[in-house]
């Protein structure tokens, strides 16, 4: 089982991971919250110790950012903040425990084992990423950095299936039987008045995701990085 710790005092961070490696967890540790936004995208943990303040993005911040962006572990926050709203705050934006410090490490080490235990739900949705924009099927959420653009049902089937064959050039055709069906009779500009739409979504979010149009056959989804 592989933890990840989010806390900025660095002798508590040394005092957990003792106990931690004990039990035979790996632990990996960051002591602020950029660092860890950009940690958890490249990395999968089995529970998340996070600590409400931390320096750069604080915690209930990026809590939020990382359950937008479809990470799904548990995650106790750990916190000296002990009012019956701060724990309120703390489960409403997606924290699955709230211990507040001081504590004793053993208690942790018993909510992460519980937590551990716990029989993990099968999702229904699937996050899909290409470039800088993530999108969850189930929802119909696409979401770049703090902004998130509701899709309609046809504009998501459409995201997902360019994010599916990203890079790819798909002929009409394929667009056609993928998103509307063999059967569906759809006529030919109806195609195109969706790939406006989406375009202008992508636009409105700020990406450098864009729907190339490839003359004679299809679409082609490609991300140009900006320097």
């Amino acid at each position: 089982m592989r933890l990840l710790l989010i806390e900025d005092d660095k002798e508590l961070c040394d005092a957990i991971a003792v106990y931690v490696k004990k039990e035979g967890y790996e632990l990996d540790i960051c002591h602020n919250g950029n660092d860890a936004l950009y940690y958890i995208a490249d990395h999968n943990h089995d529970v998340i110790i996070l600590d409400r303040m931390l320096p750069g993005i604080d915690g209930l911040t990026l809590l939020e950012k990382t359950r937008r962006k479809g990470v799904t572990a548990p995650v106790i926050i750990i916190t000296a903040m002990n009012g019956i709203n701060d724990r309120i705050d703390g489960l409403d934006t997606g924290a699955d425990d709230y211990l507040v410090k001081p504590f004793a490490v053993e208690e942790l080490l018993a909510r992460i084992r519980a937590l551990l235990r716990r029989p993990r739900t099968i999702e229904n949705s699937k996050v899909l990423q290409y470039g800088d924009i993530f999108f969850d099927t189930s929802a119909g959420i696409m979401t770049r950095e703090d902004k998130s653009i509701s899709l309609s049902k046809k504009e998501g089937n459409l995201l997902e299936f360019f994010l599916l064959n990203k890079e790819q050039i798909l002929a009409r055709e394929q667009i056609l039987d993928r998103v509307w069906g063999k059967d569906s009779f759809v006529e030919d500009g109806n195609i195109d008045n969706y790939i406006f739409l989406l375009r202008r979504r992508l636009k409105a979010a700020g990406t450098s995701v864009a729907i190339k149009t490839v003359h004679g056959i299809g679409y082609q989804l490609e991300y140009k990085k900006n320097d």
